[in-house]
């Protein structure tokens, strides 16, 4: 009887220096189409009325999914080793001290 022999691809990332040292980010502004999902990440700071998205990431709607699974598993391994991550529920962008933008959200 064959057995199919199940093969393992590796993949080579390279980083640069200026992508490896990271952008902090405590807010994201998630929108979406019917061909994609746009995450854009941004710091905000208390008193600090404008905040830059620093990075914009654009996936597909398959590959979203499939990150918010690995973000899953990876969040119940921290968990198990480190205890429970608890958060601040935020109502408001006044949490911020800041009033939230009058038309839509930038995407």
């Amino acid at each position: 009887m064959k057995e199919k022999v199940k093969k393992s691809q590796q993949i080579n990332i390279q980083i640069d220096d200026d992508v490896g040292s990271g952008e902090y980010a405590n807010f994201v502004v998630i929108t979406h189409s019917p061909a994609e999902f746009i995450l854009d990440f941004t710091r905000i700071l208390p008193g600090v009325p404008k905040a830059k998205v620093n990075s914009r990431i654009v996936m597909a709607p398959p590959h979203v999914k499939a990150f918010l699974k690995a973000l899953n598993d990876n969040i119940t391994r921290y968990e198990s080793k480190h205890g429970e991550i608890k958060i601040q529920e935020r109502k408001s962008f006044s949490d911020f001290g800041l009033k939230p933008p009058d038309d839509v959200l930038p995407n």
